[in-house]
């Protein structure tokens, strides 16, 4: 007979079902919030372990159908509450109070094997956070760990809907494809074309296929976004899961015969060379998974975003991003000096920026950037007034603005002189070498020698040149971890990876004030546990403006709009249609300009500062409690129409406005964009950027919850509305 553990745990309630011959599985779901309530009638066990020794109970690469899994059984449970009030961690941030967790002790008796499965929420969201610590009590002498799941679930069905084969057929996953300059390409594909109608009920045996998603070395984001969304066409129920991690991880969905199933976590055997050996008393803990379940996308975008928020390290920066002027982006492009850099302060000054950044190059003497990093002493060729850089920072500060300055303190060239300075403990080695990559050698943070260094870089920066922002880079990755003093190459990986998280929440602890910049070569670490710890996020490298929209309007699905630093890079070259486009790619994200400003005529002067006053008075005051929609849907890549919007919460339709950015890249000189949460009602209209360039024309139609676009301009345009509820219901009649 099934026991049933029910838990209240914020803003949703979990049920599980067990037994003394059942695993413990997931059972319901119920968010009260967003009207969610789901039920799991197919059983699948919280958590899936894979041993050397104990594999899967069907022969198949799942992370699912484990027999560990299958022989776990309910030990007891504890229910705690917790004040993070006054804690500034990145791993359990923020000023909400009294997170709830869940702990679910299991025990493989004949194996000798314990599990402890957490589960941890805070007020305000429906999210659910969720790891997985292992131990070895002793019944053997040592556990050689494969691979163990952060989150495992069927897909479930909401509650009183009667389950049928055609409701797996309406289920799509949505998954991006990401790489260096083309990020979040995000494409949605039928469950059912993934997995096709095979009759293996006939067998009695599950499929054994999967649709499997990984990520190898530390660009968690190199090659496919850790972060999965299903939605099922007939309810609108829908899934998101995503991995928090900045190394190795996988996530895979598949069919069962019963249902469909998921299943997310950090390195594993199979794709990352991973093993960790528990000795007995040993534990091992996984990384964070997180998933929310709603009724319908707009609701779990919504409840994702405000996880983010309450899980983000705290910092005066949050709540109003500040805007940002970086040197390179089709400028200076790792070349500065001071004769360049100080008509791009003043300029940058003048039109309203409140953060100068210094990148790359600024510590080369050779000409060559790329292999000399790694010493962090600013160059005297570049700089060569008697007080060299300090003169140009002294310049940022008097202009009224924040200096700041790259770095990436994770490698260090193969021409720096700290490479031979630093023992090789202190870097990545494997067959007693260290791993080079691109005349790069690279830092491991498990190396007390590596931390002290970069430590005293950092320390020396902010005190003796007083750097209050540093943009933190980092373009290259060791495809694995080291093989020194480890169980396996991933386990070094993952430890180091883990130090590095560990390192960066160091850095706020000593400088609170500190604003922190993830660069990783563009948008290559766009995981949540990066953006939990920093402040800012670059979306990406590309230097086509044209191209650059398809990556800004996507990039809110893996972080948060104020975080998204999106590059502006207004030259003196372009038309005015070509600044306003390139200037609202970034309005609706962190307000990031690069380009010679300088160099501007008044006109394309006026344009650049007209952007950033209407980004301090229409978004900067209120993105950091916005939420991120898409009225014609996620971006595609060569798509002619692209737009981005931000809503507010469910409590604050009527009182807050919405924001829409559109960016036409073709002919189309009309267009209708849904707006469904101010369905209904009257709504004002307001053209925010542009001002002064020819008016848009706009219809809003109350009954459908859509605007109606036209503009007159030829080739690539944009523009950026704010839509304004008058009432709380309109009239029946349609009006303008």
């Amino acid at each position: 007979m099934s026991n049933t553990l029910r838990w209240n745990g914020n803003d949703v309630i979990l049920e599980f079902t067990y037994g003394p011959d059942e695993p413990v599985c997931l059972s319901g779901y119920e968010a009260p919030a967003t009207g969610t309530a789901v039920r799991f009638d197919y059983a699948v066990p919280i958590v899936e372990i894979m041993t050397s020794d104990s594999g899967h109970w069907i022969a198949c690469d799942k992370l699912t159908h484990t027999t560990i899994g299958r022989d776990m059984r309910y030990v007891t449970h504890r229910e705690t509450s917790e004040d993070r009030s006054e804690i500034n961690d990145a791993v359990h941030s923020n000023a909400r109070q009294d997170m709830k967790r869940l702990e679910i002790d299991l025990l493989d008796a004949a194996r000798g094997i314990t599990a402890t499965v957490v589960y941890e929420t805070v007020p305000g969201c429906s999210t659910v956070r969720t790891y997985v610590t292992v131990g070895n009590d002793g019944a053997q002498e040592e556990v050689a760990l494969e691979s163990v799941t952060s989150l495992a679930a069927s897909f479930g069905l909401p509650e009183g809907t009667e389950r049928t084969p055609a409701y797996f057929e309406a289920w799509s996953l949505h998954e991006a494809d990401m790489d260096w300059l083309a990020e979040g390409r995000w494409h949605a594909e039928s469950m059912r074309d993934l997995f096709p109608t095979i009759s293996e009920e006939m067998t009695g045996v599950d499929p054994r296929g999967e649709h499997q998603v990984a990520s190898t070395g530390t660009w968690s984001t190199g090659r496919y976004a850790p972060l999965m969304m299903l939605t099922n066409a007939d309810s609108g129920q829908t899934w998101i899961a995503q991995v928090e991690h900045n190394g190795a991880w996988r996530w895979e969905v598949g069919q069962d015969t019963a249902d469909g199933y998921i299943a997310a976590s950090g390195p594993v055997l199979m794709n990352h060379d991973w093993q960790n050996i528990l000795h007995p008393g040993e534990q091992f803990t996984t990384v964070p998974a997180s998933f929310v379940i709603t009724s319908n996308p707009d609701d779990a975008i919504e409840e994702l975003t405000a996880y983010r928020r309450a899980w983000r390290a705290q910092h005066s920066d949050n709540a109003r991003p500040s805007i940002v002027f970086n040197d390179y982006m089709n400028t200076i492009n790792g070349d500065p000096t001071t004769e360049k850099l100080l008509p791009l302060i003043e300029a940058a000054a003048e039109v309203g920026t409140e953060i100068f950044v210094i990148d790359c190059g600024w510590y080369d003497d050779t000409g060559d950037w790329w292999p000399s990093v790694g010493e962090w002493m600013p160059s005297k060729k570049r700089f060569p007034g008697p007080k060299g850089i300090v003169e140009v920072i002294d310049s940022i500060r008097d202009h009224g603005m924040i200096p700041g300055i790259w770095l990436e303190p994770e490698v260090v060239g193969v021409l720096s002189p700290i490479a031979e300075q630093l023992p090789d403990s202190a870097f990545i080695q494997r067959n007693g070498k260290r791993v080079e990559e691109q005349q790069r050698y690279l830092l491991d943070f498990r190396s007390p020698a590596a931390v002290d260094f970069i430590n005293g870089v950092v320390d020396r920066l902010v005190t003796e040149y007083g750097i209050g922002y540093f943009k933190l880079d980092y373009n290259i990755s060791p495809r694995t971890g080291s093989d020194t003093d480890t169980d396996s190459c991933g386990d070094a990986l993952l430890k180091h990876n883990r130090a590095y998280s560990v390192w960066i929440s160091s850095l706020l602890t000593r400088y609170p004030d500190l604003i922190i910049e993830n660069c990783s070569s563009g948008g290559m670490r766009e995981d949540f546990a990066q953006t939990s710890r920093f402040q800012v996020q670059s979306t990406s490298d590309q230097q086509d403006w044209k191209l650059y929209p398809a990556i800004s309007a996507a990039a809110p699905m893996l972080m948060l709009p104020e975080q998204a630093a999106n590059w502006a890079y207004p030259n003196d070259t372009m038309t005015d249609d070509e600044t306003v486009f390139t200037m609202t790619t970034s309005m609706l994200g962190r307000l990031f300009i690069s380009g010679y400003i300088n160099r501007m005529d008044s006109n394309q002067l006026h344009l650049v500062s007209e952007a950033i006053d209407a980004y301090r008075t229409h978004i900067q005051p209120h993105i950091g409690s916005m939420v991120p929609f898409w009225p014609v849907g996620l971006p595609g890549w060569r798509d002619g129409l692209l737009t981005y919007g931000l809503r507010p919460t469910r409590e604050h339709v009527a009182d807050t406005p919405t924001l829409v950015a559109a960016w036409i890249r073709d002919d189309e000189t009309e267009f209708t964009l849904p707006v469904p949460h101010l369905s209904g009602r009257n709504v004002n209209v307001e053209q925010v950027y542009p001002v002064q360039q020819a008016v848009w024309e706009t219809e809003w139609r109350p009954q459908s919850g859509e605007l109606a676009v036209r503009h007159d301009h030829t080739g690539a345009c944009a523009v950026v509305l704010k839509l304004s509820a008058t009432d709380s219901e309109a009239s029946a009649e349609e009006s303008r």
